[in-house]
């Protein structure tokens, strides 16, 4: 009855998400028509053009994380998409993504800056801080590059929600194994949760104000996801005193086609 439960619970998931793609489509298009076709709708101020920039942007994010959740039921069905692509620009990219979606008003400040050394040092004001080791500033993977932007943008999206002011993210490489690690001085996790947090449908009930709560897919997708590329996620937590998540993968999801000088790993 369990397995019948979970079954039907997933297909329910998969029907809704193919049916919010319609309307999600329409917004999309609807702001873009306004954004696009002034000539037919009028002029804009600068005000009403940022407003629906910011809204184009997230109706396109609300198509990524419907698409996010059908590429979890990909993965236990062992259906994966490989290509090579860089790791650095893939996380900072995610980075940005993530920066947009919690904190707005940062985002909007960084599109001012111009150089990656202005948006770095912005960052670290923020108490943002990224630190990449130096053999990885030029290392591509050869994995399924969808699945790996969905699990990096949970971990960063994570720690920025749940951040008293502090998040670190850093990235390196050891025995052919990348990794990913996303801190945050938040409210912690209790050894207890540590599982609990990676269960779906499951949510962490504290009477800690800050506790960590959500709809219970977030981290539980990202850990199928990582599993299914040959990688997992850790956690490293203690009540009060914040959390890391610590994503590792293989550089390739087939050994046989890596075509990296071990040298450089």
């Amino acid at each position: 009855m369990k397995n019948e439960n979970k079954f039907f619970r997933e297909i329910e998931i998969e029907f809704l998400v193919h049916e919010m793609k319609d309307p999600v489509s329409v917004i999309e298009t609807g702001v873009r028509m306004l954004l696009e076709r002034r000539e037919s709708y009028g002029p804009l101020s600068p005000r009403q053009e940022k407003t629906l920039k910011r809204v184009l942007r997230n109706a396109q994010k609300a198509r990524s994380m419907m698409y996010g959740l059908l590429e979890i039921g990909r993965s236990q069905a062992g259906c994966f998409t490989c290509s090579s692509f860089q790791l650095v620009p893939t996380v900072q990219d995610m980075l940005m993504e993530a920066v947009e979606s919690v904190c707005p008003p940062v985002f909007d400040q960084i599109n001012a800056l111009d150089s990656p050394e202005e948006i770095h040092a912005f960052l670290s004001s923020q108490c943002i801080y990224v630190n990449i080791d130096s053999e990885v500033s030029q290392l591509e993977l050869n994995q399924d590059e969808v699945k790996f932007r969905q699990i990096a943008g949970n971990l960063i999206k994570n720690a920025l929600h749940h951040r008293k002011e502090r998040v670190d993210i850093g990235l390196g490489c050891r025995n052919r194994m990348i990794w990913l690690e996303v801190s945050d001085d938040g409210p912690g996790i209790g050894a207890e949760h540590h599982e609990t947090v990676f269960r779906r449908y499951t949510q962490i009930k504290d009477s800690d104000v800050l506790s960590r709560t959500g709809h219970g897919l977030g981290l539980a997708g990202a850990l199928i996801l990582a599993q299914s590329m040959g990688g997992t996620i850790e956690i490293i937590s203690q009540k009060g005193k914040g959390a890391t998540f610590r994503l590792t993968l293989p550089l390739a999801l087939n050994p046989q086609d890596e075509d990296l000088p071990s040298s450089t790993l």
